[in-house]
């Protein structure tokens, strides 16, 4: 009995190890956006900004800080000052020898300092701003991490699924040439060929063999690449179940797309929001001309030793600080961000030129690949005519193994111009919507198939 059981428990272990997931597109992309380092890296730099901005927050905040220090000496300064701060100075210690030469002076110290600004020259408000302009910034950078981690797995994905179907042409070409070499040896069996027919449709066999290799090899590595996007071991399985097929989309216009660019973006975005900080930095530098006003408070206790001995005092100021004079610096500061706004201005601009051509050629592609779509799939039924007619009249003995071999090639590479242009198709509309700055986990681009 366990001679027949432990068969049976050994095919049951490996089933997990056959099993492949399916993993729609769209789950690729939730997937890829969840698991990815790259999407986690730019959400600690977006965690890093938004702390950034707390810090410059605290500016407008009082600073309050605790002091512990102990000091001995004999220094008749230091002796007579201790005494008095500590309340224990008498009458003994107007004596000139005690004045002179005092002995040995303990003094524990415990100071309490606030300071709090009153006016900083907007020094607070315009930090505040740089940090949450920095922090907008650092949160486009994460979205645009995103669309180009869904862009990127939208690619490797469609790859994959090229590779998978080209090795399914290969195979209907490798089934047709071999009833093809049925028909040659039935012919040659009539004694209407010779044997050239039948070696050179084995020729042809053994060509689409090796194509059939290196596709096997394409689509190992597709899947490998697809699943380094993912952030999953490359080995991992998958059974794709989006299928390769056309997408219909919206007729919109160039312009549409253009002026969704510059509006959603991330880069875009990036440029305007560096514009304002530049802005940002140019105030904040001529803020530092101005005067500054800040308040302090201060409680001290003073103790011949550390619990005892001792007394207390208070002390409130309120100073002011202008910086008249160091060294021109200040204004060569403030020239400097003049400049460099005047840069961020420029680059806003190039920025926004940039944008407008990708949008234009990401247009372009996808124009082209929808109307090679429409070329290429009269061309496969073409093709697909063409055989069957050549096959029946090679069959009946009015053919040539030349149109046969020509015809056989010629529908192999119809099919796979066809799937190559459904996938550029598909890959070109998530570009189009990436430099529209549209694109999302729930794009209509990640839609199954034709709608």
């Amino acid at each position: 009995m366990a001679m027949t059981r432990t068969p049976f428990i050994a095919v049951l272990l490996t089933l997990p190890m056959w099993a492949q997931d399916p993993l729609s597109l769209k789950d690729a992309v939730h997937l890829a956006l969840k698991q990815n380092k790259s999407i986690q890296a730019s959400g600690a730099a977006s965690k890093a900004a938004e702390s950034r901005m707390t810090g410059a927050r605290s500016g407008s905040l009082p600073k309050i800080n605790y002091s512990e220090s102990w000091t001995r000496s004999d220094n008749p300064v230091f002796v007579f000052s201790s005494l008095l701060t500590q309340r224990q100075f008498g009458e003994q210690n107007f004596q000139i020898n005690a004045l002179n030469r005092p002995g040995f002076l303990n003094n524990f110290q415990s100071q309490l300092t606030v300071d709090q600004s009153l006016f900083d020259a907007g020094a607070t408000k315009h930090a505040i701003r740089s940090a949450e302009l920095a922090a907008d910034i650092s949160s486009e950078e994460v979205r645009r991490t995103q669309m180009e981690m869904i862009a990127g797995t939208i690619r490797a994905y469609y790859d994959a699924l090229l590779a998978k179907e080209q090795i399914v042409a290969t195979n209907q070409a490798q089934r047709s040439s071999e009833a093809d070499l049925v028909r040659a040896q039935n012919v040659r069996s009539a004694g209407m060929s010779t044997d050239v027919d039948v070696l050179s449709i084995r020729v042809q066999l053994s060509a689409i063999r090796e194509q059939e290799i290196r596709r096997n090899a394409d689509l190992d590595i597709a899947r490998a690449t697809l699943n380094d996007v993912l952030g999953l071991p490359l080995d991992t399985p998958h059974t794709l179940t989006t299928s390769l097929a056309p997408l219909t989309l919206p007729g919109e216009a160039l312009a549409q797309y253009e002026a969704s660019a510059l509006t959603e973006r991330p880069e875009s975005r990036q440029a305007k929001l560096a514009t304002s900080l530049a802005e940002t930095q140019v105030a904040l530098a001529h803020g530092s001309l101005l005067p500054q006003v800040g308040a302090r408070a201060v409680f001290e206790a003073d103790r011949q030793r550390f619990y005892a001995q001792g007394g207390a005092d208070w002390l409130v100021s309120i100073g002011l600080r202008w910086n008249l004079f160091n060294g021109f610096s200040d204004k060569a500061h403030v020239e400097e961000t003049k400049f460099a706004l005047q840069r961020s201005r420029a680059e806003q601009d190039r920025a926004g030129s940039t944008i407008r051509l990708q949008v234009r050629r990401m247009y372009a592609d996808l124009q082209a690949a929808q109307q090679r779509i429409e070329v290429t799939n009269a061309s496969v039924n073409e093709a697909e005519e063409s055989l069957r007619i050549t096959q029946n009249r090679y069959e009946a003995g009015f053919g040539n193994v030349t149109d046969l071999l020509r015809t056989e090639t010629a529908v192999l590479e119809a099919r796979t111009r066809h799937l190559a242009a459904i996938h550029d198709q598909r890959v070109a509309a998530a570009m189009l919507e990436f430099a529209a700055g549209t694109l999302t986990a729930d794009s209509e681009v990640l839609n199954e198939g034709t709608r």
